[in-house]
């Protein structure tokens, strides 16, 4: 579930400007990397900063210590119970701004899923540090009826609106783990010439 996403600069997105702006201020980079974002890329993640919530530079994927590679999504489901998952959930939630996130059906037919009245989608995740890293991976939940169609499982989106609720507030953690996703409009990108 949830393999890329996307993290588009356009005019129309200021959000997405102000987050590259705060990113490259705060840590002096030229080029943060937009466009559609794989398992282990660097990518802008809001997370707590005293009563603030800042934007970060994180890698997406916690490591996989059973094999290579990188675990990119947690379950929320079963996230509290997982040794990897559990203390973070607890203390370091995160959300990951996109544009939208990709999903492939059974015949491998890659789908663009975004908010129909948004150019932005927020994603509920979690983070840690290894080997002196912060990583991320975010949270899934099963897919609704504007997913399931092509997938079983959809990220747990976090409204704009809430975004402060779901970092500090771990009263309403699982109101956003266990509630109703919103409608999600679906697409098929347009294949690279």
């Amino acid at each position: 579930m949830c393999g890329r996403y996307t993290f588009f600069t356009d005019k129309e997105l200021q959000e997405v400007d102000e987050i590259i702006d705060q990113i490259s201020n705060e840590i002096q980079l030229e080029n943060i990397k937009t466009g559609e974002i794989f398992p282990t890329n660097l990518a802008p993640v809001f997370v707590p900063q005293d009563d603030f919530v800042i934007p970060r530079l994180m890698v997406w994927g916690f490591p996989n210590f059973r094999n290579k590679g990188v675990i990119i999504n947690a379950r929320s489901e079963t996230a509290r119970e997982k040794k990897l998952f559990g203390s973070s959930l607890e203390k370091r939630k995160c959300v990951i701004p996109s544009t939208g996130f990709y999903e492939w059906n059974a015949e491998k037919k890659k789908f663009l899923f975004n908010m129909p009245d948004s150019g932005m989608l927020y994603m509920a995740g979690i983070y840690n540090q290894f080997d002196g890293k912060d990583r991320f991976v975010i949270l899934t939940t099963g897919a609704n009826a504007s997913v399931s169609e092509v997938h079983d499982r959809m990220p747990v989106i976090v409204p704009k609106d809430r975004i402060r609720n779901w970092i500090f507030d771990n009263d309403s953690t699982d109101a956003f783990l266990y509630g109703q996703q919103p409608y999600l409009l679906q697409s098929v990108p347009a294949e690279k010439e």
